[in-house]
């Protein structure tokens, strides 16, 4: 498999945190205002403080303020694995979905879908759970594929997890076809069309993304070790096996997480990390938190997107996530191709 030069060493530049927030803050006050009754900024501030009007507040407070919150989240795990994997594998192509993840949550939610489950917490929660086993599942076999011996070679990884990817992916379209009543469901959930969007799933998804999360913020320092080769890394005092299998497991955590309960969304993980990389170098020590930042400001304007482009009929993020994605991607195979990344 063609691996990226290791180009990591940078001038040390200064941080734009402050930049980043503000974004954050702009598309996070976009995506609660715009919808079907816009809510202006200082009918926002009313309710927040609880001084809104009643209708407002239900809007805000049921509806809005939780999708938004699940989008930047889902948006925040996608950019901070998609730039673990691409440090992991060293592959500015790499993306969360490359060893399967998302073929196999895919699977997990269309067999929770051909299923009639009852109304009830667990009813609503089987979807989502199902998607997340499926998802963590599919690392596991594709992780026991591609091992050899005490070694996950990156080639056999990424081999292993095209094939159980293809294998998933044809599975899920034969339950599509034998489920017709669901096939309109199961396809706005693989495009991205988010299942819950109520608090519920906010708190069902935090503690999965703050776990997942933490160990990958931590682990800038020795993506950057591992960007100079297996061999020199360990010569530096890394352990490269565990600290490559925590990293896996931590970036494929957080991505099956958001996508139980967020659907499949592409290309966020590609775009985000390789975009911040361009503008301040790959010191993953910077490139983590600002990917993070990044992927949630990112699918928050997707999402806003989304909703005003048809309005007043939504269409699924994935599906905006794609357009802008699928151009990007081909740009940056043509420019890694033109600088001798591979």
């Amino acid at each position: 498999m063609f691996t990226c030069l290791p180009v990591y060493i940078h001038p040390m530049r200064r941080a734009p945190h402050l930049s980043s927030f503000l974004f954050l803050l702009l598309a996070i006050v976009l995506s609660i205002a715009i919808g079907s009754v816009f809510i202006s900024p200082v009918e926002m501030w009313a309710s927040l403080t609880g001084n809104g009007q009643e209708i407002t507040d239900s809007i805000l407070w049921k509806i809005r303020l939780p999708r938004t919150v699940l989008v930047a989240l889902t948006g925040a795990a996608l950019g901070i694995s998609g730039a673990s994997y691409q440090g992991l594998f060293r592959n500015p192509l790499a993306d969360p979905y490359l060893i399967g993840v998302a073929s196999g949550a895919g699977l997990g939610a269309v067999i929770a879908m051909s299923i009639q489950w009852p109304y009830s917490f667990w009813g609503l929660m089987a979807i989502p759970l199902a998607a997340f086993a499926m998802g963590l599942l599919t690392v596991l076999v594709v992780y026991a594929i591609a091992r050899i011996g005490h070694t996950v070679p990156t080639t056999n990884l990424i081999l292993a997890g095209v094939a159980i990817s293809s294998f998933a992916t044809s599975l899920t379209s034969f339950l599509m076809l034998r489920s017709s009543d669901e096939v309109r469901r199961a396809l706005g959930w693989l495009l991205g069309g988010s299942i819950q969007a109520g608090w519920l799933s906010v708190l069902a998804v935090l503690p999965f993304l703050t776990v997942g999360i933490a160990v990958l913020l931590v682990s800038g320092h020795a993506l950057n070790l591992l960007q100079f080769g297996d061999d020199q890394a360990q010569q530096l005092g890394l352990h490269v096996t565990r600290t490559r299998t925590i990293i896996l497991v931590a970036a494929s955590l957080v991505t099956a997480a958001a996508v139980s309960f967020s659907g499949i969304i592409g290309f966020i993980g590609l775009i985000v990390p390789h975009v911040i990389r361009l503008w301040l170098g790959a010191d993953y020590r910077r490139l983590l938190p600002l990917s993070l930042i990044g992927g949630a400001v990112a699918l928050l304007i997707a999402d806003v997107l989304a909703r005003v482009v048809l309005a007043p009929q939504e269409i699924p993020v994935g599906i905006i996530t794609a357009l802008a994605g699928a151009p990007f991607f081909l740009w940056v195979l043509r420019r890694s191709k033109n600088q001798g990344f591979w």
